[in-house]
């Protein structure tokens, strides 16, 4: 990199808009897929590196230029300048699933899990889901958003800039609209992005347990139609698992919210194929989640309906389950996401560093296709892919610069947060 020249980092006198927020500089090695659309089959592991690189900040927060060698003159007169000391720097991380706001903890189930007892055992039982329903229940608007924002701020100290997040720890009208005006009063709140999905059909609550029917009827007519009227959403969601929600009524749940607007998401495949991730293609929906037990036909409908899989392997770690075949479907033409899962009962973890590791140590995939799998298909998961998770002119200035030289060293690492300075919409929000 040439060095500064004298002027570096002062703004340039003029005319308004005549000079850049943010000049990032000195980086070693700069790592991002390209496009605004899902890398799938070989594109997923394409990714542009430059080498002794600069990024230029436009004052909207957006990236200007990106650049190699020495900086040109109409960018280097910024209202502030990064230098990235020789490190490397990526897209901010997308975390494309979370359980983010809930009441309590579930610490006293890992005795069970560790004794053998099953998932489905201890849903059956009171416990799971129904547990954490029970005490979200409990929580105002205020505490749930406020336990929240904690957990936010330990993503973004680990690189995460945007965060989908679930409600369906309410389970009624009421509360299900309490955990999404949560997420909602957090915008603008907290630097990290959040998008916002309608899971009422996470469970079925104890009070309808011997009227299901009732309960779907309620969150067709009911829930979906208040979440659509006040904007608290953007996606519609259900559980589609044994005990939980048929594929029939997954179908039903899902085109009511397609009618009010929320475009479709499925947890399918998780601990039995009951035929959700077959479903997709049908339904158009934008992305399947957790996939462990994911069948070849389930496969082959994500692929004809361009349905981005969202793999959570540190569910899978944390419930010493099976892990998705996540390279498969990339072999099969499916655009894989990797996130967190992060919720209170499955995988109480919210690194998408760990979930990285793990991405290519039990997914086999490699660094270039887990580097798109947390940044560009995280992206689209969430219908996110022409605004973020990438760095090009044009997108968010969401950026990590890592206490790395390359991009395989974030990876070879594990068990340590190796996220220096995260930078969101050209502003540095963590420094470390």
């Amino acid at each position: 990199m040439v060095p500064p020249s004298s002027g570096w980092g002062i703004p340039r006198q003029g005319a308004e808009g005549d000079y850049m927020k943010q000049l990032i500089y000195n980086i070693g090695q700069l790592a991002t897929p390209q496009g605004s659309a899902a890398h799938c089959g070989p594109d997923q592991a394409d990714i542009k590196y430059y080498k002794d690189a600069w990024i230029a900040v436009a004052d909207d927060g957006t990236i200007a230029a990106v650049g190699e060698g020495e900086v040109p003159e109409e960018y280097r007169h910024a209202d502030s300048s990064i230098d990235a000391g020789g490190r490397l720097v990526t897209p901010g991380l997308v975390d494309a699933h979370t359980h983010l706001i809930f009441g309590g903890w579930r610490e006293h189930e890992l005795a069970l899990k560790l004794k053998g007892v099953a998932y489905l055992d201890i849903l059956a039982q009171g416990g799971g889901i129904l547990s954490t329903v029970r005490n979200t229940r409990a929580a105002s608007e205020e505490e749930l958003a406020d336990k929240a924002a904690e957990a936010l701020d330990m993503m973004l100290e680990m690189g995460t800039t945007t965060c989908e997040a679930k409600s369906g720890y309410g389970l009624s009208t009421e509360h299900e609209l309490k955990q999404l005006r949560a997420i909602k009063s957090l915008q603008g709140r907290h630097p990290v992005e959040l998008v916002p999905t309608f899971l009422g059909a996470h469970a079925v609550p104890e009070e309808y347990k011997e009227n299901r029917e009732e309960y779907i009827r309620i969150l067709c007519e009911e829930m979906i139609p208040r979440v659509a009227e006040e904007g608290l959403a953007e996606f519609c969601d259900v559980f589609c698992e044994t005990g939980v929600f048929t594929a029939d009524e997954s179908r039903t749940i899902l085109e009511a919210g397609r009618k009010y607007g929320l475009a479709p998401k499925i947890h399918a495949d998780e601990i039995n194929p009951i035929g959700g991730t077959e479903l997709t293609a049908e339904i158009g929906a934008v992305s399947a989640e957790h996939l462990i037990v994911a069948t070849d036909e389930g496969i082959e409908a994500m692929h004809r309906g361009g349905t981005v899989a969202c793999c959570l392997p540190a569910t899978s770690f944390y419930l010493n389950a099976s892990f998705a075949r996540a390279r498969d479907m990339v072999n099969a033409g499916v655009p894989v996401a990797i996130a967190t899962d992060f919720n209170p009962g499955s995988c109480p973890n919210l690194s998408l560093q760990f979930a990285m590791n793990l991405g290519c140590y039990k997914y086999r995939l490699t660094p270039e296709e887990v580097l798109t799998a947390v940044t560009l298909n995280a992206a689209a998961a969430i219908k996110r892919a022409d605004s973020i998770g990438s760095i090009e002119p044009g997108k968010k200035a969401d950026l990590v610069i890592w206490k790395a030289d390359n991009l395989d060293f974030i990876l070879y690492r594990f068990g340590n947060n190796l996220a220096g300075t995260v930078i969101k919409a050209g502003d540095i929000v963590v420094s470390r």
